[in-house]
């Protein structure tokens, strides 16, 4: 009951939280935005701040990323707050680089807001056209028809060269995208024209098989050839991932935090002994770990152990 009373406690102050958030001082998202832009602007501006005065396309990569990865993680701690202060770092990111653009003569925020206005218009004829879509999965595939169409046109205008390449139905994912995502991508695009596999078995199967191959490449002792095996188990993996409408990801990135914990945990265990972790048997070790992930259960286990 008091788990209960200190949950619904923390769910109001998140709600009044974001109501507050939503006020924004009486001014409408499009004025706060406005201001955000001319805001930056001025940072970039002669007497503004030498260290975005400073800064390029390619100074600022790892700062998406970066911004990207911790709204992922103020998602998951659950803290609306956080999460829009995050949101707000991102959002930033996308001034940041418009205005360096605009700078140039190349493109303005307002570009970048009217094309993607337009696309999602495009791209919906199910709401703002006269096409129907009986469900997700045809929205997804008239989503990916579009695209086609879309990459045709930009064909049309574009060099002889670009031309000579052929269209592919796994055309727009980029390159740059990490593994994880980029195989999801690929396996989502070859999925959405029927290239995929009627059961998970098949994708079980296929895992064991890319296993045995492993196998075969160790004993082989050639780098080159287990590093190419491997990349292949990974992306069934990811495959499979994709068939379980699981994010690779998101899954890899909650089993590392599991890690984490656990480990940590076994280093508490063993310094409240005197010992160095180093110096701990490896049978130990072992032992230390089910011990931490016995912890780990009744920790998730236990409603008022979660809300602290």
């Amino acid at each position: 009951m008091a788990a209960r009373k200190k949950l619904s406690r923390k769910l109001a102050k998140r709600r009044a939280s974001a109501r507050g958030a939503a006020k924004g001082n009486g001014l409408s998202a499009g004025l706060w935005f406005e201001k955000l832009v001319a805001l930056q602007k001025r940072l970039r501006a002669r007497n503004g701040c030498p260290w975005d005065r400073e800064q390029t396309h390619a100074t600022l990569r790892t700062y998406l990323i970066e911004e990207a990865y911790e709204v992922l993680d103020a998602l998951q701690s659950g803290e609306d707050a956080k999460f829009a202060e995050e949101m707000g770092d991102l959002l930033l990111q996308i001034v940041f680089h418009s205005q360096i653009a605009a700078e140039e003569g190349r493109f303005t925020v307002v570009d970048v807001i009217r094309e993607i206005h337009e696309k999602m218009v495009r791209r919906h004829p199910h709401v703002f056209g006269t096409k129907r879509a009986k469900d997700s999965a045809e929205v997804l595939r008239n989503w990916e028809q579009i695209k086609a169409k879309e990459r045709q046109a930009q064909k049309a205008g574009s060099t002889s060269h670009e031309k000579k390449q052929a269209t592919s139905v796994l055309d727009g994912v980029p390159r740059a995208l990490p593994a994880l995502l980029e195989g999801l991508q690929l396996t989502k695009k070859a999925a959405r024209v029927g290239f995929d596999w009627d059961a998970v078995d098949g994708i079980f199967d296929k895992m064991r098989e890319e296993i045995g191959e492993l196998r075969r490449a160790l004993e082989s002792k050639e780098r080159p050839k287990i590093e190419e095996e491997l990349g292949d188990l990974l992306f069934a993996s990811v495959n499979l991932a994709r068939f379980l409408k699981v994010d690779p990801e998101i899954a890899l990135k909650n089993a590392n935090a599991k890690f984490l914990w656990r480990f940590r945990e076994m280093e508490r265990l063993v310094s409240e002994t005197g010992r160095s972790f180093a110096d701990v048997p490896r049978a130990e070790m072992e032992a230390l770990w089910d011990s931490a992930k016995r912890g780990e259960e009744i920790l998730s286990a236990t409603p008022a152990a979660r809300d602290q």
